[in-house]
């Protein structure tokens, strides 16, 4: 199974306003071990960046004045994803500016979908961490996930990330290895470090009287509205 860790960074949020894309980044994973090959791009937008985007991926207008446009590096682009299936963070959201880059060129290439299948990794955590926080960052502390480089956001960082959250949320680790990467686009990221086994141990909050009382009345009430009462109580 040949699958492509994909994120993008972008002048803004919205392609009703024009906004592009200036930064892609993909890792290739095949049978659930990351190959070591990437495929990477800074891209000239021919606009600026919002000033909100700007200051979160932090590639000025002066840095990407001589990058490739998007139409230079969509064949490779396509070529490198066809019949992957897609595993980004907010699909809906890069998905919707790649298929916006494709329709403004020439090319017959219908939308993504139609290539790759899509796998939101946003709204699988979502089912997994239901009304926990599920961004990338709190994704990283949650997995032990070593973010520490993530100062800015950027494509190929970013997607390498994911890489290794999403192989811990699907089944726990198996052949990650993200350093020595041959990239198409010839950028270098530092390699992901993993935390420290002999980090401090995490402080362990206890619940106080009151939020025990709490508890039990809320046990008390799924034991009246479930079949077989409260799981909890039956574990205990």
């Amino acid at each position: 199974m040949r699958q492509i860790v994909l994120d993008t960074e972008t002048t803004g949020l919205e392609t009703s306003e024009g906004h592009r894309i200036l930064e892609v980044g993909c890792v290739e994973i095949i049978d659930r071990r990351c190959t070591g090959k990437v495929l990477h791009y800074y891209i000239n937008p021919q606009r600026e960046s919002d000033q909100a985007a700007l200051e979160v991926h932090g590639l000025t207008t002066d840095f990407l004045a001589d990058k490739p446009l998007f139409s230079g590096i969509a064949e490779e682009f396509m070529k490198f994803v066809d019949g992957a299936e897609l595993i980004i963070h907010n699909a809906p959201f890069d998905v919707g500016f790649l298929d916006y880059e494709l329709s403004l060129l020439d090319a017959n290439w219908a939308g993504l979908d139609k290539h790759c299948r899509i796998l939101d990794t946003l709204a699988l955590a979502r089912q997994m961490y239901p009304g926990q926080r599920v961004s990338l960052d709190a994704l990283c502390r949650r997995l032990g996930v070593d973010n520490s480089n993530r100062e800015l956001h950027g494509a190929l960082l970013d997607a390498r990330l994911l890489a290794e959250v999403y192989l811990f949320m699907t089944g726990g680790q198996v052949g990650l290895s993200l350093s020595g990467e041959n990239s198409s686009g010839g950028a270098e990221v530092e390699a992901i470090r993993r935390l420290s086994a002999d980090r401090p141990a995490l402080r362990v909050l206890r619940a106080d009287a009151d939020e025990l009382v709490r508890h039990e009345r809320r046990l008390d009430q799924l034991d009246k509205t479930a079949e077989k009462g409260s799981l909890w109580r039956q574990g205990s």
